[in-house]
């Protein structure tokens, strides 16, 4: 996502990138000319109106509080979405009847039914509407399975690793939640439903089924208060993201619980965090298994990530082994890549000096091109930036940063996963992702163990 700190100059850019005049602009947007001259000149400013001309244009923007600033950032919506938000809907709306499509004919279809016709408020059989969905809901490379042995909700769903794994093995998602826009797009692209947004929300809750099998979510970490240790873990967990997924726990009692984290959680304030969840899991009745494990022998990445299995009524789950040689850089690397992943002579002259400083006073940044004899060094949502972390020697050349293609076949994605047009977008994206194989393997062994019905 791009940050603009002048909205006039940023409409005013995507105005002309599309080619369009005021008066052409004016007529697809049903704005006066001399409305749109003031938003562009910034002495008009109505966020109504804003979204209108950005959508218009195949654009959305969001606004995210920091302290006591606010941000905007732009989003590519996808031609199928941009024609939806033109049609009128919302994002919650939206969500709701892309998850209604994707339950029809399963036992979730009456829940989704009655969210529908209890919220949704436009009327959904306008025109072509009805068939604008469905049509998109099925023409996406991972539509809904014919065919499921067990239900699962992701939350934190990111763009869908758990969801590729859970339905590989047979499972059916009856619930998603993401927060980022630019994520809920790439998700939406791919398997043909748009998350719920914030589960913090009350309201997004609501919209979980009673009954599914398995909650799997890749939740971030954070620190907890021992504050309100004397009055259980569910508010010694108040104000974090974890807190939800515990709320959902307790309210929904699915049989398993998956979550996926980074490796340093088990250390994370002096082990405390880590404590913390797995006692407050173990206190709504569940079993709580957990092993770090690194992706390498099944992707070429170091990813080293701590997977946590928590089963019903203290049942008990034994980890599958996951070990082997690892895998190298070079077996996803792309042939012919175009010059504009090349480093300028800027930046890598200031990596290479960077490197040599901090390597002399032993510590901070270093920059070093990677031996594709190996697997890389661990994908961060920051590659975007420099790139520093994983750069691809050329010869008689600088070094290049990885492609997102390339970032995709490090996480485990198929092929056939649609990337965001934007590289900074993508790079993110597949930072912040799971590694996708490695979820395969534990949801196959959940599958092996546990009986669904």
């Amino acid at each position: 996502m791009n940050t603009f700190s002048n909205v006039g100059d940023m409409l005013a850019s995507l105005r002309n990138e599309a080619n369009l005049s005021w008066s052409e602009l004016s007529n697809r947007t049903g704005l006066k000319e001399n409305t749109l001259q003031s938003l562009e000149s910034g002495r008009f400013f109505k966020r109504e109106v804003i979204n209108l001309v950005l959508n218009t244009l195949g654009y959305r923007l969001s606004f995210t509080p920091v302290k006591i600033k606010e941000t905007a950032s732009l989003n590519h919506i996808s031609n199928q979405l941009s024609d939806f938000i033109k049609n009128g809907f919302n994002d919650f709306d939206i969500s709701v009847i892309t998850h209604s499509i994707q339950c029809h004919d399963t036992e979730y279809a009456e829940h989704y039914d009655c969210i529908f016709h209890n919220s949704v408020t436009k009327d959904f059989l306008v025109g072509d509407s009805l068939k604008l969905f469905n049509d998109a809901c099925h023409s996406v490379p991972f539509p809904k399975p014919l065919k499921y042995n067990f239900s699962f909700i992701d939350l934190f769903a990111g763009i869908g690793g758990f969801r590729l794994a859970m339905e590989s093995v047979g499972g059916k998602c009856v619930f998603s939640s993401e927060w980022d826009k630019a994520a809920q797009n790439t998700y939406y692209d791919n398997y043909g439903e748009y998350p719920f947004g914030d589960i913090t929300s009350p309201d997004i809750k609501k919209c979980i089924p009673d009954h599914f099998d398995v909650l799997c979510a890749g939740f971030p970490c954070q620190p907890f208060s021992l504050a309100g240790k004397k009055q259980g873990f569910l508010n010694e967990t108040q104000g974090t993201l974890f807190f939800d997924i515990l709320q959902i726990i307790r309210d929904k009692k699915p049989s398993v619980i998956f979550l996926e984290n980074v490796r340093n959680i088990v250390g994370h304030d002096n082990g405390k965090t880590f404590s913390v969840i797995q006692n407050a899991i173990k206190d709504e009745g569940y079993s709580f298994h957990y092993r770090l494990i690194d992706a390498s022998p099944l992707v070429p990445q170091k990813r080293i990530r701590c997977y946590m299995v928590c089963v019903k009524d203290n049942a008990p789950f034994t980890f599958p082994e996951i070990n082997g040689p690892e895998l190298p850089l070079s077996s996803v690397l792309e042939d012919n890549v175009p010059d504009s992943y090349t480093l300028t002579d800027k930046l890598w002259e200031g990596h290479q000096l960077r490197t040599q400083r901090n390597l002399a006073r032993g510590t901070g940044f270093t920059a070093f091109t990677a031996d594709i004899s190996k697997p890389a060094h661990t994908l961060v949502a920051r590659y975007y930036k420099d790139g520093k972390e994983c750069l691809i020697p050329q010869t008689g050349k600088n070094p290049r940063m990885l492609t997102p293609r390339e970032c995709a076949r490090l996480q485990g994605f198929p092929e056939n996963f649609i990337l965001p047009v934007s590289k900074t977008v993508a790079y993110k994206q597949m930072g912040n992702s799971v590694a996708v194989p490695v979820l395969k393997i534990i949801a196959q062994e959940i599958v092996n163990q546990f009986n669904f019905k």
